[in-house]
């Protein structure tokens, strides 16, 4: 069934403009009732999303005779949840409080506090930003940042992005999407098919896709054709009426490029004439004249780009679209896609527990594409609380088993985030200081840290630490001088303790959010031992292991 109307997003009326072709069309329907035919065999849609995925997951454990990792520990998880939703580490007051906190639904609480607070918007606009604008020269953060803190639809944000209007300062923020990549077709075309949809198509620009019949030369060009009429212009995105997409098959035959989305869709449109040279001349005039006076072309009574969004949203799109957000909130959060990797969507490459990819993409599509809600669930889920240490004698499992919490390397606003709030003093983050004003504090922290934060690198699916890094935390005088100068920080609050236990005790609560172990406590006073007349130096130098340690670089 097709997703209820909503007040912003209505349901598309019978057009004769959509036309497929008869070819495809039993395939299609065939499709259409495999689909129906595995959701009436999915667990009931009221079933909270936190059960549905251990659920499924669990099974899956039991059919491969795996067993999984238990629960991570309360300083861990604490850790893990809050990198994930608010994009930084726990303060040491809010490790303490919730590991000595009883409450069986602490969690819960933690995780709705978290979703709740305008760091979680934050973050979450620095996460999909750098997926969706990844190798583009503009960002999101600020549209996203709205979009996130109001809970925006993700299917009103995909229809922004795609059809932004020049007249709305938010929405012409939002097209930077396609703005910034108009002089690459090619490029936006894969992007976009990555981004929305988990297809990546670039395989099939050259000849048919190696691995899966399904992508054709066709389709590649077929998804290119929404874009190739859109140009730019004085910063503006404009739309042409003309313009056909033509290519060589491997045979060497030219072909015109039909309008195919990639469930094979073709959608018809009335037919476009070249315009002769005198109306190009016009247009080029009138292009120019728009240019000088900082207005946008004129609106395109036909939009490619309009007839893209609405091939996303039928019966057959709808299911791509949905079951992509799915799979790139879960990599994101899980470490590890229940499609892998996330942009290879295709009959040849199956979902680890299709069930759930199923189940989770009709949650999403019939409760209006609520990405906190779907966040929420996963992050409540026993599958991404599990310990990532394996003490078992037995083979570490699969990672699509999703038997063992997943090491993931920090974005680069987490991290500069996190070394300049471990970096801090103690104080700034107490338990006396109110609320409000915390708030106000972590976004300072946010702010002073995004400077730094450009000069790391975003982490991809094989991440190393780089030369550049390494020698930024060895001898980068920036780094010296934004976490280990001795003044209003945890190096000058730290250096004014003569007790080694209560300056080990502070030193690992601010930087790791736990109590420091036993082998810890004893080198860190055969250290300090050693530096008996040079203490803030040893400080400086202990605060440096600990911020530049690997246990600090990664979500675990």
């Amino acid at each position: 069934m097709r997703r209820p109307a909503s007040p912003w997003l209505p349901a598309l009326p019978p057009c004769p403009q959509l036309a497929i072709t008869c070819s495809l069309a039993v395939a299609l329907l065939t499709g259409t009732c495999a689909l129906r035919s595995e959701a009436e065999d999915l667990l009931p849609a009221d079933t909270p999303i936190e059960t549905v995925i251990d659920h499924y997951v669990d099974s899956a454990l039991q059919q491969a005779s795996a067993i999984a990792a238990p629960r991570a520990d309360d300083a861990a998880l604490l850790r893990r949840t809050t990198l994930d939703l608010a994009g930084r580490i726990p303060t040491p007051h809010e490790a303490k409080s919730y590991g000595e906190n009883t409450d069986a639904n602490k969690r819960a609480a933690l995780v709705d506090r978290l979703l709740n607070n305008d760091a979680y918007a934050r973050h979450q606009a620095n996460a999909f930003d750098a997926m969706l604008m990844l190798g583009a020269s503009a960002n999101l953060r600020d549209y996203l940042a709205k979009a996130f803190a109001e809970n925006r639809p993700w299917d009103k944000m995909f229809r922004e992005m795609m059809l932004g209007l020049d007249d709305d300062m938010e929405q012409k923020t939002a097209i930077q999407y396609v703005r910034s990549r108009v002089k690459d077709i090619d490029q936006l075309t894969v992007k976009a098919s990555v981004d929305f949809f988990g297809v990546n198509i670039s395989c099939a620009k050259c000849h048919d896709h190696p691995e899966s019949p399904d992508w054709t030369q066709e389709h590649y060009y077929g998804m290119k054709s929404f874009f190739a009429r859109t140009f730019e212009n004085g910063g503006f995105v404009g739309e042409r009426e003309y313009g056909q997409v033509q290519y060589k098959t491997t045979e060497g035959e030219s072909r015109d490029a039909r309008l195919m989305f990639l469930t094979g869709e073709v959608v018809t449109e009335p037919e476009s004439p070249k315009p002769s040279d005198e109306l190009k001349k016009q247009e080029k005039k009138l292009l120019e004249q728009l240019k000088k006076d900082k207005k946008a072309p004129p609106k395109a009574k036909q939009s490619r780009r309009a007839k893209l969004v609405a091939a996303a949203f039928s019966e057959q799109g709808e299911s791509y679209f949905s079951r992509s957000i799915v799979n790139h909130v879960w990599a994101r959060l899980i470490g590890f896609g229940l499609v892998n990797p996330v942009d290879q969507m295709h009959p040849e490459n199956p979902a680890s527990h299709p069930e759930l990819l199923e189940w989770l993409a009709r949650d999403v599509r019939t409760n209006g594409y609520d990405l906190r809600r779907l966040i929420r669930g996963i992050v409540l889920s026993e599958a991404y609380a599990r310990s990532s240490v394996w003490d078992s004698e037995s083979p570490r499992p699969r990672e699509d088993l999703f038997a063992v919490g997943a090491v993931r390397p920090l974005s680069p606003e987490q991290y500069a985030t996190s070394l300049r709030l471990a970096a801090a003093s103690p104080t700034r983050f107490a338990s006396d200081v109110p609320k409000e004003e915390q708030d106000k504090r972590h976004v300072q922290i946010e702010q002073q840290a995004s400077g730094f934060a450009s000069k790391l690198e975003h982490p991809g699916p094989d991440f190393q630490i780089g030369v550049n890094e390494a020698l930024l935390f060895s001898n980068g005088s920036q780094f010296v001088r934004d976490h280990l100068n001795d003044g209003d920080t945890l190096v000058g609050a730290l250096s004014k303790l003569e007790d080694d236990n209560e300056l080990i005790l502070q030193l690992v609560w601010s930087v790791h959010g736990r109590p420091p172990r036993s082998d810890e406590t004893k080198a860190i006073k055969a250290l300090l031992a050693k530096r008996k007349d040079r203490r803030t130096d040893a400080c400086r130098q202990l605060v440096w292991a600990l911020l530049t340690g690997s246990e600090m670089r990664f979500n675990y």
